[in-house]
C-alpha cells in the first residue's frame, strides 16, 4: 500500500517515527542507502498472514478455495469470497483473487498442491474488492505483465474512486488484517463471446447485461460443463444489489441458462451446483413481483418488504442464509425503488 492512502492510525505511526511519506521519499533521495530502509519501513505496515486453506477438486479441472464465511470481519481477515483455480495444460487460471494481499498470498501457497505449473492469467468477474484486492499477490509473485482480466467498465471502476473505496473498506472491516494491499487493476479487456485456449481447456466468455453490477462477465469452463458466474448468483448469502438489477439478473440467468444448458454453477459466496441458480431465481423473482405490484399500488417500500418477506419463496430461506436479517428489508427497498422508475 502507499502511503498516501494509509489509514490515520498507520499514518501516524510512521509519523512517531519519525518517517512520513514524504520524509521517507526525501531521505532516500538524498542518501541512496536509505531508499532499502524507507521501503522496508513503509513494508512493514502490512496485516498478518492469512491461515491457509486448502483447495477442494470440484470437477476435471477447477479447484475452489471455499469461504467460509459471507461478509468480512477481523476473525476471518477479509476472507469472504471463493477463489477459484483452472488447471490447465499452459498453467493455472485463477477466476477472482480474494480481498486483499494476504488472501492472494495464501492462495499462492497452496498451487502446489494442484499444479507444478505458474498461473499465466487471472479474470476479476466484477469491481467489487473481495473479488480482486487480491490481484496485487500474483503480480508480485508472476510478473507485472500477467495478464489480468476483466470487463472495460470494471477496469474503470477499479482505477477510479470505487477501487479505492474497497481498499479502504476492507481495512475497516477487517480492523487493519488487510493493510499493505495495493490496488491492482485489470490489464486486459474481456467482452462477451471471447475464447480463451489454455490447451486442454477453453474458458468462454459470458456478459448478459446488469446484475449483480453493469459488468460482471461469468467464465464457462467449456470441458467440465461448469460455469464460474461471480456473484451473478450466490448460494445462501444474500446479495449486495446497491450496483445491480432485478430484472437484469433474472434475464442475465434466463440468457446463462439458455446458452450453458446443463451447466454446473459455482458463485463467488458459497457452494457449486446445478441448483444454485434455481435457489437465486426463486428468490430473485419474489422480490422482484411483490416490489412491482407495491410500485404499481403506490404501496411504499414497506408494503413491499412486508409481502415479499411473507412470500414462502423469500421467508423459507430466511433460516439458511448468510446476512439476512441485517439486508432482506434493504435489498427488497432497492427492488421498490428500481420498480418505481419501471411503472
Amino acid at each position: 500500500m502507499r502511503p498516501s492512502t494509509l489509514p490515520d492510525l498507520q499514518r501516524r505511526r510512521l509519523m512517531g517515527w519519525g518517517l512520513s511519506a514524504a520524509g521517507l521519499a526525501a531521505a532516500g533521495a538524498a542518501a541512496p542507502h536509505l531508499a532499502a530502509f524507507a521501503a522496508d519501513a513503509v513494508d512493514f505496515i502490512r496485516g498478518p498472514k492469512v491461515p491457509d486453506v486448502p483447495f477442494t477438486q470440484i470437477s476435471d479441472h477447477v479447484y475452489v478455495i471455499y469461504a467460509a464465511d459471507g461478509f468480512p470481519t477481523e476473525s476471518n481477515q477479509g476472507m469472504m469470497s471463493n477463489i477459484t483455480a483452472v488447471k490447465t495444460a499452459k498453467g493455472v487460471v485463477i477466476l477472482d483473487s480474494g480481498a486483499s494481499v494476504q488472501i492472494g498470498e495464501m492462495v499462492i501457497r497452496q498451487l502446489p498442491k494442484v499444479s507444478d505449473k505458474p498461473v499465466v492469467a487471472v479474470f476479476n468477474s466484477h469491481y467489487h474488492g473481495d473479488h480482486w484486492l487480491g490481484n496485487d499477490a500474483f503480480v508480485s509473485a508472476y510478473g507485472q505483465d500477467l495478464p489480468i482480466y476483466a470487463m472495460p467498465q470494471t477496469r474503470e471502476q477499479i482505477l477510479g474512486a470505487t477501487g479505492t473505496e474497497w481498499q479502504q473498506a476492507m481495512l475497516k472491516w477487517t480492523n487493519q488484517s488487510s493493510a499493505g494491499t495495493r490496488i491492482v487493476a485489470p490489464n486486459r479487456d474481456v467482452k462477451h463471446g471471447d475464447v480463451f485456449d489454455f490447451g486442454d481447456v477453453t474458458l468462454r466468455a459470458h456478459h448478459y447485461g446488469t446484475a449483480h453490477t453493469p459488468s460482471d462477465v461469468c467464465l464457462e469452463v467449456v470441458q467440465d460443463k461448469l460455469t464460474y458466474v461471480g456473484d451473478v448468483m450466490m448460494n445462501r448469502r444474500i446479495a449486495n444489489m446497491d450496483d445491480g438489477s432485478y430484472p437484469g439478473s433474472l434475464n442475465y440467468m434466463d440468457k446463462l441458462a439458455q446458452n450453458i444448458p446443463g451447466s454446473n454453477w459455482l458463485p463467488g459466496h458459497g457452494h457449486a451446483g446445478q441448483a444454485v441458480m434455481v435457489w437465486q431465481r426463486e428468490l430473485f423473482a419474489a422480490i422482484w413481483e411483490h416490489a412491482q405490484q407495491a410500485a404499481r399500488d403506490m404501496a411504499g417500500p414497506e408494503a413491499a418488504i412486508a409481502v415479499a418477506k411473507a412470500d414462502p419463496r423469500v421467508a423459507s430461506k430466511a433460516k439458511e442464509t448468510a446476512g439476512w436479517d441485517n439486508n432482506i428489508g434493504k435489498y427488497i427497498s432497492l427492488a421498490y425503488l428500481e420498480a418505481e422508475q419501471k411503472v
